[in-house]
């Protein structure tokens, strides 16, 4: 898997903490979901039960991805995400049209910190109207926005 990946925790380890408001506001949007780590975590869970973490991944390993400023890291870490996520067949093989994944693959051996920015929008699109809806529903959501109404109203 992509190192740079790891931004968000596996299910076992040690989670963020994340306050009842924090919580609330992942109601609001797909982003304060997405750039809150307690947020990352509880949907990559999610995620990983619906068998398509591989959508939260990418676009933590793209958000990653952009913040490198190293030339040789860059395309080092382009080749791994394209490995991991873009190329046909690849192990974690993320849902984008043909003409993404061809743009991405003509473009690999020069990458710029841009190189994945269209593939990533998908994702974000794709994660934000079909799983993200149902993330806000689910059981696991609902108890932690009731666990932590329930220790304030102590």
């Amino acid at each position: 898997m992509v190192n740079v990946k790891l931004n968000c925790s596996k299910e076992g380890a040690a989670s963020p903490t994340v306050t009842l408001e924090e919580a609330l506001l992942w109601s609001e949007s797909v982003d304060n979901l997405l750039y809150h780590k307690a947020g990352q975590v509880a949907f990559r869970n999610f995620l990983r039960k619906e068998f398509s973490e591989e959508n939260i991944d990418f676009w933590l390993a793209c958000e990653a991805y952009r913040k490198i400023n190293s030339p040789e890291k860059m395309a080092s870490t382009a080749r791994k995400i394209y490995s991991e996520f873009i190329k046909v067949e690849a192990p974690n093989e993320i849902n984008i049209d043909f003409t993404t994944r061809e743009n991405i693959t003509k473009d690999i051996n020069e990458p710029t910190q841009s190189s994945f920015d269209t593939a990533q929008n998908i994702i974000h699109s794709l994660m934000a109207k079909d799983p993200y809806p149902r993330f806000l529903k689910s059981d696991s959501y609902l108890e932690l926005i009731n666990k932590k109404r329930s220790k304030q109203q102590k």
